[in-house]
């Protein structure tokens, strides 16, 4: 278990490497609002709210409105998205590799959720109260 663990933590850390040098995933940080409502809520409130969102959003293989599902504002999840390159099954296949055309499974959508919360607690870090 603690390899499985490993391995995702070490794929989470290059992801956000990787992630970090688009211009484009670079630009975004959680608002003022966004850092102090996940810091109300919670680490497990907010990773629930990531995988619920995941599921209902881009979890399909072929999402509803894909490429416009995900909106840019509303919730810290939104924006994490778009930083991880999750907010779309175009990012995520071009981005993690899981191709469209095949529901996400459930240990993908935990995947994704842990490297949006991962992102998350960047910018936590990166703006402390």
């Amino acid at each position: 278990m603690q390899e499985v663990e490993d391995d995702r933590e070490f794929w989470i850390e290059q992801t956000l490497d990787r992630l970090s040098h688009s211009p484009f995933r670079a630009k975004f940080s959680l608002s003022a609002h966004d850092r102090q409502y996940a810091r109300d809520k919670g680490r497990a409130v907010i990773a629930l709210h990531a995988q619920e969102l995941l599921r209902s959003r881009v979890g399909d293989a072929y999402p509803s409105k894909d490429g416009k599902q995900t909106p840019f504002r509303g919730h810290l999840v939104f924006t994490a998205q778009h930083a991880t390159a999750t907010c779309c099954r175009g990012c995520i296949e071009k981005w993690h590799h899981i191709h469209r055309g095949q529901e996400l499974s459930d240990e993908q959508i935990a995947a994704l959720a842990a490297l949006i919360m991962a992102w998350i607690e960047r910018d936590l870090i990166a703006h402390p109260s």
